[in-house]
């Protein structure tokens, strides 16, 4: 077979080697929409992360059989056209579990543990002028007995769940789809999360139901001291209302995601005067090397599979 990955880069440093044995593979690190034409022709597999596949680009390569998408998230395919052109989408699921609930810790205690100041305090030497033995200008606080409410119970949302039940949380969850009901925790509507949880972590899809979720009307409803962090989608919280908010209200915010990444040059978060009260990792929580391993241990199953039944 003759495999075609169109955005290597996004993997990272990952064993490629993988796919050797499953066809003829041609490996670029990035591809723009203007390439991606070209890059398509004669290829029966095409590995994408987040390059988008058109019906036009279907129909331009009537060899194209397998769409593997390095991924969970199928928006960047046509899913339409490929049932229509008899072309296979396989994603990926279950892979960054760990991996997310581990980086929505790492985000939490950044701002609740003020972990980042401490640091950059040592690396400026402050310590060594210090007339005490101990420094403690920033107040941080334990999370045992706090409230915390999950945005999206499902794999990640049971996962942090679990996590911050180990560390004493009081937990509970809104479900943004309305269907999820089946769980041991506590279900609230979203007014009564927002307004009674210290922690509030998403763990949500973009979708109608979920878009624009928490706009400025809900940030409104943070409790003095709230931790809200997105590990969701970009799209489900309004990043101007929320930039506006952390410079006005006593809350702090953690994100992984935006609604346009890369991130943008005049992004509001950039101009946000409280920086202490804001930690942003450029879309990283799905990415530790053991979380990219399994994902393209299950883009090969998928290749496998999919030669085996046909």
């Amino acid at each position: 077979m003759k495999i075609v990955l169109l955005d290597a880069l996004t993997l990272g440093d990952s064993d490629l080697s993988v796919f050797d044995h499953l066809g003829e593979l041609t490996v670029f690190q990035t591809t723009d929409e203007q390439q991606t034409a070209e890059r398509l022709v004669g290829q029966e597999v095409v590995i994408t992360n987040k390059v988008l596949i058109t019906a036009q680009h279907m129909a331009d390569n009537p060899q194209l059989k397998l769409i593997c998408i390095a991924a969970t998230g199928t928006n960047n395919v046509d899913l339409e056209a490929a049932e229509k052109a008899g072309i296979t989408v396989k994603n990926v699921s279950g892979y960054s579990t760990e991996s997310v609930s581990q980086a929505t810790f790492s985000l939490l205690f950044q701002l609740i543990h003020q972990s980042r100041y401490y640091d950059q305090y040592i690396a400026k030497k402050g310590w060594c002028d210090s007339p005490v033995f101990t420094h403690i200008e920033r107040p941080f606080y334990e999370l045992k007995g706090k409230r915390w409410g999950i945005i999206g119970m499902g794999t990640i949302g049971q996962r942090v769940a679990e996590l911050a039940t180990a560390f004493g949380c009081d937990v509970c969850y809104y479900s943004t789809s309305g269907k999820n009901s089946q769980q041991s925790i506590e279900q609230v509507n979203l007014a009564t999360l927002l307004s009674d949880c210290d922690v509030i972590s998403i763990h949500a899809p973009l979708n109608a139901q979920t878009e624009n979720l928490i706009a400025a009307e809900q940030i409104q409803q943070l409790k003095a001291g709230a931790v809200i962090m997105n590990l969701g989608r970009g799209g489900i919280i309004d990043e101007q209302a929320m930039a506006t908010a952390l410079d006005t209200q006593d809350i702090y915010h953690g994100t992984d995601v935006l609604a346009v990444e890369p991130m943008l040059l005049n992004h509001p978060y950039l101009s946000v005067k409280a920086s202490q009260r804001l930690v942003v990792t450029p879309h990283t929580a799905w990415a530790s090397v053991e979380a990219r391993q399994c994902l393209l241990e299950k883009v090969v199953e998928n290749i496998k599979s999919y030669v085996a039944a046909n």
